[in-house]
């Protein structure tokens, strides 16, 4: 199997997967069934390095894929392209901690909750992690995760930013999560009591900023010289686009047969949903160019043995956040025009996209504001130091 394949057997689930939206919100979780089946896709294998029989893929790849998985099923697509992610970041770790996860199961699943919510303790050969880790998307499947903390020095001040990979047996899932969007993605809460991780099994931030991780050695593939950031935030907004995508298409194919109430013309002459149409259609190719455009430019740049520039970091962060403000500003011009009805108990696949893209647009990785104002102060010559670009 080639990493193209993948995408061909990814776009073969579509069915499957929009067929079990409804079912994936009422579960408040991923089904199992449907990981499994991206699993037999090959889909978790797309950012793995091919020392552990991945296909270290062209980011493009993976993005597609998401988008495929997002316009079936919003909540499957953004948990499913958060799981795979973190195969890119385990990549990144020391290779004893890639053995740890990979060596005894190929095909682990990690999951992740990055703010630093917990207790960090340094002690011999390591450190001891306690706490309520949140909003951990897919963690019902996952094998391992990669768990945010401080570690501070003797007078409790914080000294590094790090990142923790835990068992499963180290922690517990608490089902918390019932929202009103993106209800299907299982991010539940994780709970840690004193667990031991040891120091091969952490990871500063300040070396995955600067792109010298202990895992780039092991795994000289292009693809793990991408910025953290810009892969992450890209993949998320990928995710939101999709979703805004499917909400397109069903949304025009139902209005192609949609007569008005009172005496307004049928839908497909109204001049006034042909504006929202199109005004919804450009929102949602711009945010796809500009991820696209921008993705393919830092990898061809890695290929190339060449460092990100911070133009390029800065506009990535840029455009990632716009993308999913646009894809929010899409479904809402469609929601504007798709009556009453679509806020009921079965407004179906549009109010769905609509409630799950307002969910999403909370993410850390869719601060516009934070990004727009990164970009506009590096475009002033300030200097930019967050681990968001």
């Amino acid at each position: 199997m080639r990493e193209n394949d993948v995408l061909v057997a990814v776009r073969a689930l579509a069915p499957a997967l929009r067929a079990r939206a409804a079912a994936t919100e009422e579960l408040r979780s991923t089904p199992a069934e449907s990981v499994e089946e991206l699993a037999e896709a090959g889909f978790f294998r797309l950012l793995r390095p091919t020392a552990y029989g991945g296909f270290a893929a062209d980011p493009a790849v993976h993005h597609a894929a998401v988008q495929e998985i997002a316009r079936a099923c919003g909540s499957t697509g953004w948990a499913a392209a958060v799981v795979a992610v973190h195969a890119w970041h385990l990549a990144l770790f020391d290779p004893r901690a890639q053995d740890d996860v990979w060596g005894e199961r190929p095909d682990a699943l990690l999951c992740s909750s990055y703010a630093p919510t917990g207790t960090v303790t340094a002690v011999d050969g390591g450190f001891r992690l306690s706490g309520r880790w949140h909003f951990s998307s897919g963690c019902d499947h996952a094998d391992w995760a990669l768990l945010g903390g401080l570690v501070t020095d003797a007078e409790g001040s914080p000294v590094d930013m790090r990142t923790f990979l835990v068992p499963r047996s180290a922690f517990a899932v608490d089902a918390v999560w019932d929202t009103v969007g993106l209800r299907g993605t299982g991010s539940n809460d994780l709970v840690v009591r004193n667990a031991f991780v040891p120091a091969h099994r952490t990871l500063g931030y300040r070396a995955v900023n600067a792109l010298d991780c202990p895992g780039h050695q092991a795994n000289p593939e292009p693809l793990y010289r991408l910025p953290y950031a810009a892969l992450f935030t890209t993949t998320i907004s990928t995710a939101m686009v999709g979703i805004a995508e499917g909400a397109y298409e069903e949304y025009v194919a139902a209005a192609r047969d949609r007569v008005r109430t009172g005496r307004g013309p049928q839908a497909v002459d109204d001049p006034f949903a042909q504006v929202r149409i199109a005004r919804a259609a450009s929102e949602i190719d711009a945010a796809r160019l500009q991820l696209t455009r921008n993705m393919s430019e830092l990898y061809a740049t890695v290929e190339r043995g060449e460092q990100p520039t911070p133009d390029q970091r800065a506009r990535t962060r840029r455009d990632q956040a716009l993308a999913t403000e646009r894809a929010v500003t899409a479904v809402d011009l469609l929601v504007e025009g798709a009556g009453g009805g679509i806020m009921g108990p079965d407004g179906g696949v549009v109010q769905r996209a609509w409630r799950d893209l307002r969910t999403g647009r909370g993410q850390a990785a869719n601060d516009l504001e934070r990004a727009l104002g990164l970009y506009g102060r590096h475009a002033l010559g300030a200097e930019v130091n967050d681990s968001m670009v």
